[in-house]
């Protein structure tokens, strides 16, 4: 029996590249010496795209893939993939959800950590010499205890952040998501109002066209001076200018930040500005957590192949 033609555009996880050898019939698109000659002469072969990174697969990538029925995605967003062209299409698309909420739920309380405790600023501190040479490290102004949490984006990973958070005797005041769902939690229908009503704001939702600059120069005056704000989900749901202006005027106290724009850029801004946390987006990023992720590439994959139906689909 033919096996199935699976498409992988650039380098993935030593699990899916292996586990896409021993199933299909794996074509490694970055390794061709002429990418448009291999899609003009196999595309109409693929029935899979194994992705993740930055690909960007849109429609013009599709139409050059007339027989794809199933994009399995590396990671919880899937803002790379262009779902409604895929849809439309009648193609599935996967990610992984679930295998990493743990992880980038203990990123994010370390980061609201770091960031409330200037932790890697202490650290710093000690490695220059300076708690020798100048005495004990300031005081910090604000604590962990009692701060009002208010998270923007109540998924898994957001219920798990939240757990954390309650243990470290923070409160968590409420959430906003685009509806109400089932959940101890106050639900607030605007996320303006969710922001005057709590002093740290978590930022977990995905990056699309509907969460674009979610977080703006408005929303960051209603988290108040004494505001922390925290993004584990994607770069481009908070205003990056506005943000630095923020805290550059002290509107804000401080962010904590394993997301960006347009990453791996970092604004020289936001680096300069003693008042943040910033990670390398790290936030799945252990090795036992990112091999859990690629094995439900491949098991997406060959669910699909061999059942019709996908693990965890994302426009199903």
């Amino acid at each position: 029996m033919t096996r199935p033609t699976v498409l992988m555009p650039v380098p993935m996880h030593d699990v899916v590249v292996d586990g896409c050898e021993e199933r299909f019939e794996l074509l490694r698109l970055w390794e061709a010496d002429d990418p448009d000659a291999l899609l003009e002469q196999r595309g109409a072969d693929v029935r899979g795209l194994a992705v993740g990174g930055h690909s960007h697969i849109d429609a013009a990538l599709f139409d050059r893939l007339p027989k794809l029925e199933v994009v399995a995605n590396f990671g919880v967003g899937y803002d790379s993939v262009d779902v409604g062209a895929a849809t439309e299409r009648g193609i599935v698309v996967t990610n992984t959800p679930g295998v990493l909420d743990d992880e980038v739920a203990d990123t994010a309380l370390g980061l609201l950590l770091m960031t409330v405790r200037e932790l890697g600023r202490a650290e710093r501190y000690l490695r220059e010499g300076r708690w020798a040479a100048e005495g004990h490290y300031p005081l910090t102004d604000l604590t962990v205890t009692g701060r009002r949490v208010g998270i923007l984006g109540l998924g898994r990973i957001g219920e798990a952040i939240a757990q954390r958070a309650e243990a470290f005797r923070m409160t968590i005041a409420g959430y906003h998501n685009r509806t109400r769902k089932d959940s101890p939690y106050r639900y607030y229908p605007s996320l303006l109002e969710l922001a005057r009503d709590v002093d740290t704001l978590v930022v977990v939702v995905p990056g699309n066209a509907s969460t674009r600059h979610l977080v703006d120069a408005e929303v960051l005056r209603a988290l108040g001076p004494d505001g922390v704000l925290v993004n584990i989900g994607r770069g481009t749901v908070v205003d990056e200018t506005a943000l630095v202006e923020a805290l550059r005027t002290r509107t804000i106290r401080a962010a904590g930040l394993d997301v960006f724009e347009d990453e791996p850029n970092v604004p020289q801004e936001l680096i300069d500005l003693d008042n943040t946390v910033l990670l390398p987006h790290v936030g799945s990023g252990s090795e036992p957590t990112r091999r859990a992720m690629a094995q439900l590439v491949v098991d997406n994959l060959e669910s699909w192949f061999a059942e019709g139906r996908a693990h965890t689909p994302v426009n199903a």
